[in-house]
């Protein structure tokens, strides 16, 4: 059991920052996004411990966990957000406040394109850019092939370029 902790603790440091992204970017919450992150770690330990799941591509798993997750909290409380006045955070007057707006607003721009486009577009361009994961492993994590997921990442670029323009 300890090698199965040992095992499973390097998982978890490999893939948190990313499943953590990727969460937060579809759910736009930092409390919401830590609670599915915490989940999907969860069910993930759940499975590896259990000796007859041999889980081959724990990345993928991971994502697929996070994806459902995300799908079952949209399902239950819809598309609209409410966000903690806790959460919001007050500006460091020490900092250039100029460019904080530009970049927030370049961010905010990019976020509400994503939204724009289809749940597998949005997956495909945060994995490839964000994550940097290569298309092969993308199309596996997506149960296509890898000329599917590049017409699909060519698509989304295209889209998104149209967007912010």
């Amino acid at each position: 059991m300890a090698n199965l902790r040992k095992n499973f603790s390097k998982i978890y440091d490999q893939y948190i920052d990313k499943i953590y992204r990727f969460v937060f970017l579809k759910v736009n919450s930092r409390d919401i996004a830590e609670d599915l992150c915490s989940e999907t770690f969860l069910r993930g330990w759940k499975s590896f411990k259990n000796k007859n799941n041999t889980i081959e591509n724990p990345q993928a798993f991971l994502y697929k966990i996070a994806r459902n997750l995300i799908t079952d909290y949209y399902r239950k409380n819809g598309r609209t957000q409410v966000v903690p006045v806790e959460s919001v955070p007050i500006p460091d007057p020490r900092n250039n406040l100029e460019q904080e707006a530009v970049l927030k607003s370049d961010f905010n721009n990019v976020k509400i394109a994503l939204a724009d486009l289809k749940e597998n577009e949005q997956n495909i361009i945060i994995w490839h850019y964000l994550d940097d994961l290569p298309i092969s492993e993308i199309s596996k994590m997506l149960n296509k092939t890898e000329n599917t997921t590049r017409v699909q990442l060519h698509r989304a670029l295209k889209s998104l370029k149209s967007h912010l323009s």
